[in-house]
């Protein structure tokens, strides 16, 4: 198969069963490009990580970006993109063009078996990562502090708060490291194209969109969003709530239902975007307008800070604080396996089939995606003889 078809098949494959939302999305690239494929070492692969969770943006959305740019260039990360978000898009683009039946109802057993897998993904990625960063004392407590602080305290801004502090101590507990050294700062001209994108359309869209149309308005309020929120898919949702339901353009019932939907698919929440456009006016072309607009600052973001990343990663003092916040990274996902395990854990059977997932993901190698395909089976037939 040609790379780049290879490249989007994964994608669009992990686009239709990766359930459990943004952390549970690394634990399934992590299987699929490090575990299986291994295109990329655990160190590579959480470097990634670690770039993603500091700057604004949909986390899980931008490691696959960075996998498809290293693999296939910019048409790969295209690519990855694409087949990442595609799916759940159209679902959701659908339902808000049609706002017909927008409350998905899917089978108990269903959401309970999608959410073990989640789970055991996630344990499976903590285990994993856990082994190549958190081996010494120093580490092990990073991740600790971390999970900790997260779980006490799940406030958006605190996940870059802490990988950047833990990156700090890492390298302040390190005296030997402090030898002054000359970094590598030039900004390229890729780079500069990129961040004057990403600066232009938060500064320049507002004044131009001003007293203008409803979609137009749509893109600058969509692209904001993007730009802003910190904390992954669910934080977004205050912001969109303001530029739809407050500004009277979707009735709250509308953006609840729409909010209810994109729990029950798969992929990233953004595509949440979706359904407001496609709510907003009735048209394919509104609900693609909206996709674009939400995520084309993270992809401009991304891809003006990644050269100057790749550069200053390569740094002794760099790779000090890199091992911290790696450890962090790591303490990050512990947070939160144990919050969603604690929201879906409810009874022994779910526990049960927590271990039975975690059995097949670990020591089978059963991959998650025919996981996946399977609880959809048995959910059918369940249905079926009901």
């Amino acid at each position: 198969m040609n790379s780049k078809l290879l490249l989007f098949w994964i994608f669009l494959r992990l686009g239709l069963t990766s359930f459990g939302g943004p952390v549970a999305h690394l634990g399934y690239f992590r299987e699929e490009f490090v575990n299986r494929r291994r295109w990329f070492t655990e160190e590579e692969y959480a470097d990634k990580v670690a770039l993603c969770q500091l700057i604004p943006g949909p986390a899980s959305s931008q490691t696959g970006l960075l996998i498809g740019y290293q693999r296939e260039g910019y048409l790969g990360a295209l690519l990855a993109w694409f087949g990442f978000t595609l799916p759940s898009a159209l679902a959701l683009g659908y339902l808000g063009i049609t706002l017909a039946n927008p409350e998905v109802s899917l089978s108990p057993l269903l959401l309970t078996l999608l959410k073990a897998i989640a789970i055991a993904v996630i344990l499976q990625a903590v285990i994993g990562m856990a082994r190549t960063f958190c081996i010494t004392r120093a580490h092990q407590l990073l991740m600790l502090a971390s999970a900790s602080a997260l779980t006490l305290a799940a406030a958006s801004w605190l996940t870059p708060l802490l990988i950047i502090g833990a990156g700090l101590i890492s390298l302040m507990s390190n005296k030997s490291a402090l030898a002054p050294s000359k970094l590598d700062w030039r900004i390229d001209r890729s780079s500069m194209l990129w961040l004057f994108l990403f600066f232009a359309g938060l500064l320049v869209l507002p004044l131009v969109t001003t007293g203008s149309n409803s979609i137009t308005q749509m893109f600058n309020s969509f692209f904001r969003a993007g730009a802003l929120v910190m904390g992954g898919g669910h934080v977004v949702l205050p912001l969109l709530a303001d530029a739809t339901v407050t500004t009277g353009l979707i009735s709250s019932e509308a953006f609840i239902s729409g909010y209810g939907a994109a729990q029950a698919v798969p992929g990233p929440l953004f595509t949440f975007a979706a359904f407001l456009g496609g709510a907003l006016d009735g048209t394919a072309s509104s609900a693609a307008i909206a996709t674009i607009a939400i995520f084309l600052p993270a992809v401009a973001l991304l891809f003006g800070v990644f050269p100057i990343w790749e550069r200053l990663k390569t740094d002794a003092r760099v790779r000090l604080v890199i091992s911290g916040a790696n450890a962090a990274v790591v303490g990050v996902l512990l947070a939160a396996l144990l919050t969603i395990t604690i929201q879906t854990l409810t009874s022994l059977y779910v526990g049960l089939a927590v271990l039975v997932a975690f059995g097949l993901l670990q020591w089978f190698k059963i991959p998650a995606w025919i996981l996946v395909a399977v609880t959809v089976v048995i959910s059918l037939v369940e249905a079926w003889i009901v």
